[in-house]
Formats: structure tokens, C-alpha cells, sequence
């Protein structure tokens, strides 16, 4: 995917140090974080992790136990969720269901007692946007799943918030539904310049949605970055496995200069060689991460004695556009590879081949922790 531009100049949410308790158990850990104006901002992670209680704590539900929120530099502390310029989005949109579509988007503009002739024009504006004109007087048990999402997103944009908090916006929608939804989400944010902060456990959501990625784990967030920086440069065995899927070597470090480094791995006959230096102390344990698609398996041998092992093929998966192979090496360790399906009628790999494994030496991981 392309690199999002991000202002980090203007940066717009600042967290500092936020902890939350409830009672003897920490749901956010001393999380400090900035997001910059007009970013989608994702919070990924795992069930119970803290992403939900730290969207919460900046729309004004829950009161950090310590810390301080700052939204366009002011202090969030004693100001009340609806007097904060957020809004938010739950997860089940929980849009009333006697109402019809233009009149959940009013809803909130009614509340504030803007004029009906004010509220029709921006109800009919922001029902425009999200291409639900001609469906204004139905109501939501009449539209489909992304219909009903899009209503609840025009009721939270139409108060025009500076910030928008979207809690799983997308769960509730089927696969190609929601890899549909995912771009249009991105077109209207930049349409609106809106920053959004999106909490979600779906990596793919938060690779394709967001400029910058916080992983969460633990109440902790463990790593900020492009979704290129997570996914090709994770900082700790976690993250690594956390996003997508990766094959983990343990090992010990065997040779390290400025340029290069060699690991000797049990589970595979040859060094790994990558053409990279880290920083760790001599002899040091590590693991090698080396994502499935960054291997080639052939049936010849290929050059070199480095970057490369044998074993045979154990299980195959078509998925269409990739073919999923799990290889186990002769040492017993199962690989995993993926390997396009560029041609329609190849000689592909089958069951019990015997297989050769290799990878480019700027392909591989080494992480420390």
C-alpha cells in the first residue's frame, strides 16, 4: 500500500501518560501518544488490551486514573463528553430504529436547537456524501448492513466534530462488504479532513485504513509506526507475530559487523546471513522472523550455502489470488510460505514433493525481545 502523508506538525491529540484502573486491574498502562490533524489513527489489538477504555477515556466516558488528555492543546480533564469537539461511532451503530435515515441524522442537531431549515441543509448534505440521498425516509431494518453503517457515520460527521472515535466501525460487515467500506471511509476522511482515531482488532482494517499504527498489548502500546514500519519492521517477537503471519527462528548470533550479521538457527541447516547490522551483544539469543512471502521454494537446489533449507511440502491451501504452503524441514519445524498464483495452468507443488526453501538476505528480522 502507499505511504500516507502525515503533518507532524500539527499535531492535534496529545495523551501523556494516561493510566486507568479499575480497582486492581490496569486496562491502560502509562500510554503517552500523539495524533496529528487529518491522520486516521488505528488502535490495534487484541481483545482486552485497553484500545476501547483509552477511545472511551478521549471521548469523555471514562476519567483517566492518571495522566492528562489534550485536544487542540486543551486540557480534557474537567470538560464533559458533550461539550468535547469528538464524536463517537459504537460498534453497533445503535441508531433508533423508529426513526427514518434522515432523521437519526438530525438527531443530534436537534438536540443542540439549530433551526429546521439549518438542519435539513446539512442532513441533506452529509446524506450526499455518503450516498444515501434517495434512502432518506426509510428506516434502518429497510438498508443493508453498509447502508446502516454509513447512516451511523453521517450522524456522527453531520455535528461536523474536529475528531471522530470509531469503535470497530466496520465489524458488523461481511468481508467484501468491509474491504469495500474501507476505502470509501478514507475518501470521506479526506473529503472532510476529519481526524479519525480508529480502534480495531483487524490488522488488514488497520493496514489499509490508517497513515500510522499503535499496537496494543497489555494496556501498554509496544509500537507506533506506518503500517510498512509495523508490518516490515517490528520491534519485538510480539508485534512480529502479532501482524500477519511469520515464521520465528531462535537463535544465536553468530557473527555481527557494521554491515552484516550471521544467526546459526537449530532448527535450520544453513546460517542466516542479512545484509544488515543490529544491535545486540555477542553470542546473544535472538529470533529471526521471515515472512511467508518473502521465501521462494523451488524443486532445484538453489545457489549458496547460506539463507536456505530443505523439507517437503505437508499441506496446501488455495486461496485464489495465493497458494498457502506448510513445509516441514527435515530438522521437524513446520514453514510457512505463500506464493502467488500469477499463471492459471503452472506446474505447481503438490503434496510430499521434497522442496528447497531460500530467501533474500535484507528479507529477514532479528529481534531481540
Amino acid at each position: 500500500m502507499a505511504e500516507k502523508s502525515v503533518d507532524r506538525s500539527s499535531e492535534y491529540v496529545r495523551i501523556e501518560g494516561v493510566t486507568r484502573r479499575f480497582g486492581d486491574f490496569v486496562a491502560v498502562d502509562n500510554v503517552s501518544l500523539s495524533i496529528y490533524k487529518g491522520e486516521i489513527f488505528c488502535l490495534l489489538g487484541g481483545s482486552g488490551c485497553g484500545k476501547t477504555t483509552l477511545l472511551r477515556m478521549l471521548a469523555g466516558f471514562e476519567s483517566p486514573t492518571s495522566g492528562r488528555i489534550l485536544i487542540d492543546g486543551q486540557d480534557m480533564a474537567d470538560t464533559p463528553p458533550y461539550e468535547r469537539p469528538v464524536n463517537m461511532m459504537f460498534q453497533s451503530y445503535a441508531l433508533f430504529p423508529h426513526m427514518s435515515v434522515e432523521r437519526n441524522v438530525a438527531f443530534g442537531l436537534e438536540q443542540e436547537g439549530l433551526s429546521k431549515g439549518e438542519i435539513a441543509r446539512r442532513v441533506g448534505e452529509m446524506l450526499d456524501i455518503v450516498k444515501l440521498g434517495e434512502f432518506a425516509r426509510r428506516k434502518p431494518h429497510q438498508l443493508s448492513g453498509g447502508q446502516r453503517q454509513r447512516v451511523a457515520l453521517a450522524r456522527a460527521l453531520v455535528k461536523r466534530p474536529k475528531l471522530l472515535l470509531l469503535d470497530e466501525p466496520l465489524g458488523a460487515l461481511d468481508r467484501k462488504l468491509r474491504e469495500h467500506t474501507q476505502f470509501e471511509l478514507i475518501n470521506l476522511q479526506e473529503q472532510l479532513g476529519v481526524t479519525f482515531i480508529v480502534v480495531t482488532h483487524d490488522q488488514e482494517e488497520a493496514m489499509t485504513l490508517a497513515s500510522r499504527i499503535g499496537v496494543m498489548n497489555k494496556g501498554q502500546i509496544v509500537q507506533v509506526g506506518t503500517p510498512v514500519d509495523i508490518y516490515e519492521f517490528p520491534n519485538s517477537r510480539f508485534v512480529a507475530d502479532f501482524i500477519g503471519s511469520v515464521n520465528m527462528f531462535e537463535g544465536q548470533l553468530a557473527e555481527d559487523e557494521p554491515g552484516y550479521v550471521r544467526i546459526r538457527c537449530p532448527d535450520l541447516e544453513a546460517p542466516v546471513f542479512i545484509s544488515h547490522g543490529i544491535s545486540a551483544a555477542p553470542d546473544a539469543r535472538v529470533s529471526v522472523a521471515i515472512r511467508p512471502e518473502k521465501i521462494s521454494m523451488t524443486r532445484e537446489s538453489p545457489a549458496g550455502t547460506e539463507n536456505r533449507a530443505v523439507g517437503t511440502v505437508k499441506e496446501i491451501a488455495y486461496m485464489g489470488d495465493m497458494s498457502v504452503y506448510l513445509v516441514r524441514l527435515d530438522s521437524g519445524r513446520m514453514v510457512r510460505v505463500t506464493i502467488p498464483n500469477v499463471e492459471r495452468h503452472d506446474e505447481r507443488i503438490v503434496w510430499e514433493e521434497r522442496v528447497h526453501l531460500s530467501w533474500d538476505p535484507s528479507s529477514p528480522v532479528v529481534l531481540s525481545q
